[in-house]
């Protein structure tokens, strides 16, 4: 059994992160972690108390963190030092944070990705062919739409998006971004040539589709040697 332990628990994904986890016969959760002054911290979530101690990684195996940037950022400090495997789906990270992230990576086993759904990791490896099947001629923009509260746009997922994009076409990707009512997360790329275009879409109906997959992510890296891993090595 994984001891597993949630970062931001009173937020939307880490609560739905550990409410799944509960469930789920592969772990024990041992930490629910808030940041300090929440006015959670000391009461009951499941079985446990919520604390705001990130000392309390010490009693876990893997952690799981979908925070904003400079929580992750403490955080990484305390999975170095208690030498913990670490999932990590906060976007909205600096070029310092994501280099620090590389680091620590050489001290335990990090999965790291901008987007945990199985289908937007299924686009990530698909895109590149596409683009190239298609060719110079076709021009590609990618648009983003996520709710009023997102606080990094583009996402990360529009990023990496774009990132793969002009990696594999050698040119800039214009990016769109949106940011409206409670939409959970909207990405669509789209190729047009002179005469057709192509729309790939991928809809988030539930941010359920991200909790599945850190999890996944969660018993995959459990027992790995240090590296930085991304949700491509855990779906294959």
């Amino acid at each position: 059994m994984i001891k597993l332990g949630v970062a931001g628990v009173c937020g939307k994904m880490g609560r739905r992160i550990f409410e799944l986890a509960s469930y789920d016969k592969d772990f024990e959760l041992t930490l629910a972690l808030e940041k300090k002054a929440t006015p959670m911290i000391g009461k009951d979530m499941g079985k446990l108390k919520i604390s705001s101690s990130a000392d309390g990684l010490f009693l876990i195996d893997v952690f799981v963190d979908f925070t904003v940037p400079e929580a992750t950022e403490l955080h990484l400090e305390y999975v170095a030092r208690y030498k913990k495997a670490l999932v990590v789906g906060t976007t909205g990270l600096n070029d310092a944070q994501i280099k620090k992230i590389q680091e620590i990576s050489s001290i335990v086993p990090v999965v790291f990705s901008p987007n945990m759904s199985v289908g937007v990791n299924v686009l990530f490896a698909m895109l590149p062919q596409i683009a190239t099947r298609l060719g110079p001629d076709y021009y590609i923009e990618i648009m983003e739409a996520h709710h009023r509260a997102k606080k990094d746009a583009p996402s990360g997922t529009a990023k990496k998006f774009e990132q793969i994009l002009s990696e594999t076409t050698k040119r800039q990707i214009p990016t769109h971004a949106i940011r409206l009512g409670d939409i959970v997360g909207d990405h669509t790329v789209v190729f047009c040539g002179n005469s057709e275009r192509i729309e790939i879409k991928h809809q988030a109906h539930s941010r359920d589709l991200f909790a599945v997959g850190a999890l996944k992510a969660a018993k995959w890296v459990f027992g790995k040697p240090a590296g930085l891993y991304s949700m491509q090595d855990v779906l294959k």
